[in-house]
């Protein structure tokens, strides 16, 4: 019974950043509880790989080439996909960026608004199209990939717009639960800490940031992508079911310092 509730058989998802590290990762778990997956991602030489090798290994995978800061493009692979299948079950805002070691005094409009488009604008349209589909279905699943940074300010890296993207994604997963819980859609959301991604591999080579990243962090270790996955998929089950307006941390208790 338990065991059953994880499974995701017969279900669509769709995930956002879906190319590489986190959102490849939790790509392949949400296969493997039996979901079909479609990855999305504006990179079409990495979504291409991401999805071979998924196909690969037997998963039931397509691909969607998506910029999640052009609405009318949601809402094109939105309608393509809901055409294809009839619904989407699951959803997953994974999609981001980081701009960081910008003072908040001297960054420019166009840093803040990159920033803010591709992380906050960018999953509040998603929820928008895909949201909307789901409610007319009678129900689904959206887990928003938020960040640790949206409960803490991150040090030594200056990133004010990092920081309020995910903070307001917190936000917005908690509103957009308290609009649709009673119509049969949860929206929850994970808050990673720092994770082991060719991004970060940088930091082994900084003394400085290690030890703010690392060392402050009670596992003192940093995390690892299926870590991430593995919470996104719990969220989108069914073993989650009494969950919505959830904010996960996966940090490793680096906010209990």
């Amino acid at each position: 019974m338990y065991l059953d509730k994880f499974r995701l058989d017969g279900k669509l998802a769709v995930v956002t950043g879906a190319a590489r590290g986190i959102g490849y990762a939790i790509s392949e778990a949400l296969t493997q509880a039996g979901a079909r997956v479609v990855l999305t991602d504006m990179h079409r030489g990495a979504l291409d790989e991401a999805v071979a090798k998924l196909a690969q290994a037997g998963a039931s995978v397509e691909a969607e080439l998506l910029d999640v800061t052009d609405a009318a493009a949601v809402q094109r692979v939105h309608d393509a996909i809901v055409a294809r299948h009839g619904r989407v079950d699951v959803l997953v805002n994974n999609a981001g960026i980081a701009i960081s070691n910008h003072p908040a005094e001297t960054m420019s409009d166009e840093v803040w608004d990159r920033v803010i488009d591709v992380n906050l604008n960018g999953v509040f349209r998603c929820c928008r199209a895909f949201g909307k589909s789901m409610l007319d279905h009678g129900g689904g699943s959206i887990v928003n990939v938020g960040s640790m940074s949206g409960f803490v300010v991150n040090r030594p890296q200056e990133q004010a717009n990092y920081n309020a993207s995910k903070a307001g994604v917190h936000h917005l997963t908690r509103s957009l639960a308290a609009e649709w819980g009673a119509r049969g859609v949860r929206v929850n959301a994970v808050a990673p800490t720092y994770i082991d991604t060719e991004m970060n591999k940088y930091v082994y080579d900084d003394p400085e940031m290690y030890r703010h990243w690392v060392g402050g962090t009670p596992m003192n270790r940093l995390g690892r992508v299926d870590e991430v996955a593995s919470v996104v998929l719990f969220l989108a089950s069914e073993a989650a079911s009494l969950m919505t307006g959830s904010i996960v941390l996966a940090d490793g208790g680096y906010v209990c310092w």
